[in-house]
């Protein structure tokens, strides 16, 4: 992959320069199937609070824990997310196409490399953490940035307790330090309670099923 082609994800006025890109950069990954209110409340909540420059929505061709056959079209989900995001400074991508990775380490493997002088933070909602386990080399990735857990409804307490939360617990923020986390030495993350969302991509597919 040639840098020049991930020039459309840079800011317009700066694409002259890759050294011009934001220093701090939030990566919402996920499967957007479909994309909801809850995902644009915590990248705003994460943009406001974590001092962020973008949020970028990686939307993922296909997530290795979920079944493809459930799974819409990438080019119907990528305008869903378009038409949700609707924020200067959310920019929905399907970077993960462009770069031909599957896993979330091999992607950040991948930005870090294209972006080298960009402040990274994972973000990711307090569900994710609790089953984080399961991604692949996910010590790896914790030691590649800073990450995020935002709170979701009935989560808190499983994420809290889970195998990543207890691995790292003497590497988290608190939410005063919040601002700090991008420039924070990873293994490094935070737990932040925003107002709740009860919005879910399962929920909203029960409630109206993919055509």
């Amino acid at each position: 992959m040639r840098r020049d082609h991930i020039r459309p994800y840079l800011p317009a006025g700066t694409r002259a320069g890759l050294g011009a890109a934001p220093r701090r950069i939030g990566l919402l990954g996920g499967s957007f199937n479909p994309a909801h209110a809850g995902h644009r409340h915590i990248s705003l909540a994460a943009l406001r609070r974590l001092g962020l420059d973008e949020v970028w929505w990686l939307v993922s061709p296909q997530n290795p824990l979920k079944a493809a056959g459930d799974m819409a079209p990438l080019a119907r989900r990528m305008d869903q997310a378009r038409r949700l995001a609707s924020h200067p400074r959310i920019r929905v991508t399907d970077i993960e196409r462009l770069l031909g990775t599957r896993y979330t380490v091999d992607t950040v493997a991948a930005l870090r490399r294209l972006f080298p002088a960009t402040q990274f933070v994972w973000l990711m909602g307090a569900d994710n953490l609790a089953q984080m386990a399961r991604w692949k080399r996910w010590p790896d990735l914790c030691r590649m940035l800073p990450f995020a857990v935002l709170d979701r409804p009935g989560n808190a307490s499983r994420a809290l307790a889970g195998a990543v939360a207890h691995r790292y617990r003497g590497r988290r923020l608190g939410e005063r330090a919040l601002r700090r986390l991008a420039d924070a030495r990873p293994p490094a993350w935070s737990f932040v309670h925003v107002r709740l969302s009860p919005l879910s991509a399962t929920a909203l597919r029960a409630r109206k099923p993919t055509p």
